[in-house]
């Protein structure tokens, strides 16, 4: 524990490996009614995201970590241009999964002979439930870990060992009758509560989904261009999240927190990957990020943008052409 959290990490609490035919069945239920949409990586290897043993057999115990990431300033705001809390500091994937890999040698050296495997986000590993096994939080009503320290703000990692640990109580939930997230939902992503239709979803669209944005969605989308946390920002367990517990590495960098549109339609590869060095952001591509911002902009009702999305009708990737096409319109008529 104290190794752990010397290394960055707010929450730690231990599992079983055990598969969860619950739990196994709760998600071949979400992809049969298609509500991953094209992320095809969800059901590809649907067999092994039945539990820890399903992935490896050896494996005992599962040691289940957060990061807070816990924001400064209210992420419902308003501002010209959105972009998710999470996405503002450096890229969890490489933060996280450093400080597992050191937990992991630490473990080692401690116990020789011990074997394991470190994950963050990048394998079949359900780890918001495995998170709630192992004392955490509780998968809450918008399907994310809610944690009564940290609220709804913590990136999770696991570590899938050969060692025997006792497990944590796994939590209650404690969502009762609120309904905030659900209610928040600009794209009413939800069909009941604990389900999400991820077609639906702001931070789906904007991040996963490649093509043109369906129009149904587009003026909901309001000023969001990576990401959404309103389900998440309004959840009252938020009060009690100690922004002293972030991490530094995902201290929002100031040029984040509130981009303005036009330096950000004015940005091509180079200048993309420039500005988004470092950043989970890098891996959507300028392509599907001006898309975003481009809806943004018809939103805007900003005519001052108009000559600079008109420009952009012309782009040579077609999704940016309709979605600059859509926007000036849009703005012709502000």
């Amino acid at each position: 524990m104290a190794e752990a959290r010397r290394l960055g990490f707010a929450a730690i609490g231990f599992a079983a490996a055990q598969d969860d035919p619950v739990r196994s069945a709760r998600l071949r239920e979400w992809l049969d009614a298609g509500y991953h949409g094209t992320m095809g990586w969800m059901e590809d290897r649907a067999e092994v995201r039945q539990g820890p043993q399903s992935m490896w057999p050896e494996a005992r115990s599962v040691i289940a970590l957060g990061m807070s990431y816990a924001p400064e300033v209210d992420p419902l705001d308003d501002r010209e241009a959105k972009i998710s809390v999470y996405a503002q500091g450096r890229d969890y994937h490489d933060v996280v999964k450093k400080a597992l890999k050191a937990l992991a040698r630490w473990l080692v050296a401690e116990v020789p002979g011990t074997e394991l495997k470190v994950f963050v986000d990048t394998a079949p590993v359900m780890e918001k439930p495995l998170g709630q096994m192992a004392g955490l939080g509780w998968q809450g009503k918008h399907t994310n870990l809610v944690s009564r320290e940290h609220g709804s703000w913590l990136f999770l990692g696991c570590i899938y060992c050969t060692l025997e640990f006792a497990p944590d109580s796994p939590h209650d939930d404690r969502c009762g009758s609120c309904n905030a997230c659900q209610v928040a939902c600009p794209t009413e992503a939800f069909p009941a509560p604990y389900k999400l239709d991820a077609r639906r979803c702001i931070s789906y669209l904007t991040i996963e989904h490649a093509g043109p944005i369906p129009h149904e969605f587009r003026e909901a989308m309001g000023s969001r261009i990576y990401g959404c946390d309103d389900c998440l920002a309004v959840c009252p367990w938020n009060k009690f999240a100690d922004t002293a517990a972030r991490h530094m590495a995902f201290a929002a960098r100031p040029e984040l927190v509130a981009p303005r549109l036009a330096d950000l339609l004015a940005l091509d590869d180079a200048g993309f990957r420039a500005l988004f060095s470092g950043s989970p952001i890098k891996r959507i591509g300028r392509n599907r990020f001006v898309r975003n911002c481009l809806i943004a902009a018809g939103n805007s009702a900003d005519t001052g943008l108009s000559e600079q999305v008109g420009g952009l009708r012309g782009d040579p990737d077609p999704v940016v052409a309709e979605a600059a096409a859509w926007a000036f319109a849009r703005l012709s008529v502000s």
